[in-house]
């Protein structure tokens, strides 16, 4: 691809795919701990399997702490990864530096959370897009070149007329033009995967919508292959086609954004769902029978479990409402949910054994009758309910 829009592009390729990522950070021993052989870790990462396809988005959801910025680092090769593969076009990568990695982040870029941290206050928007140009080739032969190269890239993002921006300095800019600024810099080296890691967690509410369908827009013309790192469900099942949620370092389940959202699996999706703003509770409508009574009071409570001893088998089994003996010292794997294709979640509850034992349909927690079906994120006119589930 090109600054112009890209054509001829396969459609849904697998642009990067990753295989079994994992990711421990080693915890520095202390003075009683110098004696023994064993070294503590963070276990940020475990075994995290996806694909990115051209043209498509693909939604990263959880609390913080859940290892989401961890995964799109790994991605970016920012860390080294402490197992799994990373395939671009299905070629396994591993890059440290030098011309390599130049390489790669010419084709895979990543988007930060803050814009005014990413960019350096004491150069211009021209010298940050100059800079992007340059290095990665794409600045052309001329000033003449630089210069349209540098006006393309603002008017991609919608910052016209392009003269007002280049010789501003990141303070002297809102914070929503500040992260267009950040996207124009990404596309400078001309991508095929953007890794967004909350790109408009920083941002007001009132712009947010804008950002997130600035980037759709890109995606669509440009046949981008993009990463949406966010802990808001709602924006993800507006924005991304497939979304997979992630608990304590590793992935609870996963499908197309509307069926996750719409028809929640796992207990902790559930719980994400309804940490999403919604109007009966807010204006109190409905007695408490209406929304699960004492049942739903006992739902989710506790903290995230400790990354250096996450706990035995399910990681959210401390905290889930339907957790049984074997979730504490067994790890679930992925189950097919059945109701749409490619819908899956890492949970014993779907477990054939399970539900024949406690008879069908007994395992899912739609069966419950005490739970509370998850509310809705698009509201009756259609729009998004673009809303901070934290």
């Amino acid at each position: 691809m090109t600054l112009s829009d890209s054509a001829d592009a396969p459609v849904n390729e697998v642009v990067l795919e990753a295989v079994g990522l994992t990711k421990h950070f080693p915890v520095r021993k202390r003075l009683r701990d110098l004696l023994t052989r064993t070294t503590a870790a963070v276990h940020a990462v475990d075994d995290v399997s996806f694909v990115l396809r051209r043209g498509q988005v693909t939604a990263l959801v959880g609390e913080s702490g859940s290892g989401k910025s961890t995964v799109a680092r790994l991605l970016a090769q920012l860390h080294p990864r402490t197992a799994g593969d990373l395939l671009l076009h299905g070629r396994s990568t591993r890059v440290r530096g030098g011309r390599a990695f130049r390489a790669y982040v010419r084709r895979v870029q990543l988007i930060l959370q803050d814009p005014f941290a990413s960019l350096n206050p004491v150069h211009t928007i021209r010298y940050h897009l100059t800079r992007s140009l340059r290095i990665h080739g794409n600045a052309g032969r001329s000033a003449e070149d630089l210069d349209k190269a540098l006006a393309d890239l603002l008017t991609r993002v919608s910052l016209t007329p392009p003269e007002r921006y280049l010789d501003a300095f990141p303070h002297e800019l809102s914070g929503g033009q500040r992260q267009r600024v950040a996207i124009a810099r990404a596309l400078g080296a001309d991508p095929e995967v953007l890794l967004a890691d909350e790109p408009v967690s920083m941002l007001d509410v009132s712009i947010r919508l804008g950002v997130l369908n600035l980037l759709r827009d890109l995606k669509e013309r440009l046949d981008l292959a993009i990463l949406y790192i966010t802990h808001d469900i709602a924006s993800a099942r507006y924005f991304a086609d497939d979304t997979i949620v992630m608990y304590a370092g590793r992935m609870v389940e996963g499908g197309d954004s509307e069926t996750v959202t719409k028809n929640p699996a796992h207990p902790y999706t559930r719980l994400l769902i309804e940490s999403a703003p919604d109007p009966d509770r807010i204006t109190g409508a409905g007695d408490a029978a209406d929304v699960g009574g004492a049942a739903d009071a006992d739902r989710g409570h506790g903290e995230p479990p400790s990354l250096i001893s996450p706990p035995s088998g399910c990681r959210f089994h401390p905290r889930c409402p339907h957790a049984m003996p074997r979730c504490t010292v067994e790890l679930p794997p992925r189950h097919d949910i059945g109701d749409r294709p490619g819908h899956w979640a890492a949970c014993w509850l779907y477990d054939p054994a399970t539900v024949t034992a406690e008879g069908p349909g007994s395992a899912a927690p739609d069966a419950d009758p005490s739970v509370p079906p998850p509310p809705a994120l698009i509201r009756q006119d259609g729009t998004a309910s673009v809303g901070d589930a934290r």
